[in-house]
This record gives structure tokens, sequence and C-alpha cells, in this order.
């Protein structure tokens, strides 16, 4: 089936070589910067949430692993849910103080936006 996948192909030129096959080019993955180099940015967001409050962590840079466990490690702390992908991070409910106090103590660079 994923030989098969039309879409990603759609800007390549028809090819008569019975032989041909697509390479695709992967795009390497950021790597993580260590944590007083990251500039995080911790908000407030309700769009598209049925106006439900998530503080949303933006500006990380690294791999996605990294953001993942990142984001575990803060819905542990906070006791709430939450997701950790695109590189932003969120958390269920308004905790942007007590969010930015702990990326403070992991020895993140974080700053409180709106």
């Amino acid at each position: 089936m994923a030989e098969n996948d039309w879409k990603k192909r759609l800007g390549v030129v028809y090819s008569t070589n019975p032989d041909f096959s697509y390479q695709e080019e992967e795009a390497p993955e950021a790597e993580t910067l260590s944590p007083d180099k990251q500039k995080l940015i911790v908000g407030i967001d309700r769009k598209g949430r049925g106006g439900k409050q998530v503080t949303l962590v933006t500006g990380f840079v690294g791999k996605e692993e990294d953001l993942v466990e990142l984001g575990r490690t803060l819905k542990v702390k906070c006791g709430v849910g939450g997701s950790a992908k695109d590189g932003e991070i969120t958390v269920q409910g308004d905790l942007r103080d007590k969010v930015v106090a702990l990326l403070k103590s992991m020895g993140y660079n974080a700053k409180r936006g709106n």
C-alpha cells in the first residue's frame, strides 16, 4: 500500500523505465537544543476547543520524542491531561504560572505569554 501512494508523487513526471522507483527525500529532524537555549512561550488558547481553556507551550526546538517526554513530565506534575505534537505542548486548564515555574525549575527559558 505504501508503494502505491500516489499523493506523495504529484509533482513527478511520468517515467517509461519499468525499473524506475521513486525515491522520497526525508527532511532531517532538528537536533534538540539544551534547556538553557530553548525559548519557550507559555500562553492560553481557546480556539477550536469548545470554549475550554488549555495552556499552550510553543517554541520547542528538537526531536519529537523529547517534546513528548517534556509534555508527559508537565502533565504528570500538573496532574492533568493534554498532548504534545507539532512542536506544541497542550496542558488542559489555565496553568500558565505553574507551567512557567516548572519549566524554569527544569532549566528552560520560559516566558509567560498572553
